[in-house]
């Protein structure tokens, strides 16, 4: 299909192909697409998600008028890798991006989602965090406006004139600037990804808020998570107890006041977020677009708010591998707007949900499962367990892999000796606090749950880039 392809054009080709599917994707026009990604959010750091503290009013409504899935996990959970399945619906083991120069191939770059739509007449954009290969390889001429960044970036920026103002803020400003000059002939894709709330890097202060917004949750208590004392890090290997989690805990967490400070620059940034939130929400409104754009909103990773006396993200626990997910699209009934499914869903599942979205197909290799038939609100035969891998090299961080089903979750550190292994009943024991390796009442599950490490392994090991993927049995 050519970029000019005519709207009659393309449903009549798509519709032959068997590629409009479902009544969100038989509408009619093409939908809009704007994808909003943070870094470092954790699935419990919003106001719909059950937080009393933080504000976020405008992501709130996405989730009153869209559908939140309250079990949403990234298959491995560090930025570039997490970025990298995010963009193109594969696990780490296929897409093979495990550290920050590499980029993507041309293959996959050809089928990763925005490309996908500018491919067939999309007018696409990117803000922000990259994420995928180092500062030579941005894809700026990729796409059609490009606000792009390689590395963490920097919160506090100048404008023109020399004056200050915050990262955050500024990509609130672009995404209107791209709103407003794109064609009407065509729809669009923007992709924001936010350097909020991670921290910034070294800095004295980490969570580098605006400091317009000193006052907001001043007068706040939040209250420390119940696994706060370090005294959990016992559970962990031996490698953990020097790791770059216990760094940065130390830093951030180590004392009640440096955990207040912390806490609130975190809700700070997040809050920051929503604000940009809302002003995209006004102007697709104002534009008229609102009624015709999907709006997805989602995190990179998972954040350890001190728990087990870890900061950073990168193990396998809940705080770490589990964000927030809200697709709003106002072509889905209205039935199913402000829904909640408990559907374990991936951040795999990102990319060929954005493709299904504009009415085209995923590559037969993807590994992610389009989420429209539960958006729809179907029961559709779903996962029941999938696989966990964090196989950055670096001597402070300890490589992972592991298996979660909707009870079990075992965990795998691969380079200790012996292989350091944790078995969690999570119907139990939510708070993955007692590790069950050592129990004989639970060594046959134990058992099993490694030969389930042991094929998907095999599994993703086997896996063609112009094959078709079908999970391990």
């Amino acid at each position: 299909m050519k970029a000019s392809l005519t709207r009659r054009q393309f449903t009549r080709q798509a519709a032959s192909a068997g590629l409009l599917l479902g009544s969100a994707q038989a509408s009619g026009a093409r939908p809009n697409v704007v994808v909003l990604l943070t870094d470092d959010q954790r699935w419990d750091s919003l106001g719909c998600m059950g937080n009393p503290i933080i504000r976020t009013p405008h992501i709130d409504r996405l989730s009153q008028r869209g559908v939140t899935f309250e079990n949403h996990f990234v298959t491995t959970s560090i930025c570039m890798t997490s970025r990298a399945s995010i963009f193109s619906g594969l696990y780490a083991r296929a897409h093979q991006i495990n550290d920050f120069e590499k980029p993507f191939t041309e293959q996959q770059f050809s089928r990763i989602y925005p490309e996908m739509m500018r491919q067939t007449g999309y007018h696409t954009g990117f803000i922000g965090k990259y994420g995928v290969g180092g500062a030579k390889v941005m894809p700026a001429g990729r796409f059609d406006y490009w606000r792009g960044f390689p590395g963490q970036g920097h919160y506090y920026q100048k404008r023109p004139d020399g004056s200050f103002i915050h990262l955050t803020e500024l990509m609130g400003d672009q995404a209107l600037e791209f709103l407003r000059g794109a064609p009407a002939s065509k729809p669009f894709c923007l992709s924001i990804s936010f350097k909020a709330p991670h921290v910034q890097d070294e800095h004295p202060q980490q969570f580098l808020f605006d400091p317009a917004h000193a006052d907001w949750y001043k007068d706040v208590r939040i209250p420390p998570p119940k696994k706060a004392d370090p005294k959990y890090v016992s559970m962990l290997p031996i490698e953990a107890h020097r790791s770059e989690n216990r760094r940065r805990w130390a830093v951030r967490f180590s004392t009640p006041e440096l955990y207040q400070e912390s806490a609130k620059g975190y809700y700070r940034l997040i809050t920051e977020v929503d604000d940009v939130v809302g002003r995209i929400q006004a102007e697709l409104e104002r534009m008229g677009a609102a009624s015709n754009t999907v709006i997805l909103y989602t995190g990179d990773n998972g954040f350890y708010l001190g728990e087990r006396g870890l900061a950073g993200k990168w193990f396998m626990h809940e705080e770490s591998i589990r964000t927030p997910l809200i697709v709003h699209d106002p072509r889905l009934p209205r039935s199913v707007w402000g829904s909640r499914r408990r559907n374990m869903s991936l951040s795999i599942d990102i990319a060929p949900t954005l493709i299904q979205a504009a009415g085209l197909t995923p590559h037969p290799s993807t590994q992610g499962r389009n989420l429209y038939p539960l958006l729809e609100g179907g029961s559709p035969p779903w996962r029941t367990e999938w696989f966990y891998e964090h196989n950055y090299e670096h001597p402070w961080i300890p490589q992972s892999e592991g298996v979660r089903t909707e009870r079990w979750k075992y965990a795998r550190y691969i380079h200790t000796a012996p292989p350091f292994e944790e078995l969690y009943d999570l119907q139990n024991d939510p708070e993955e606090e007692r590790s069950l390796t050592g129990e004989a009442a639970h060594r046959e599950r134990l058992e099993a749950m490694r030969a389930r490490w042991r094929t998907w392994r095999a599994n993703l090991e086997a896996w063609r880039p112009d094959g078709a993927w079908k999970e391990p049995v």
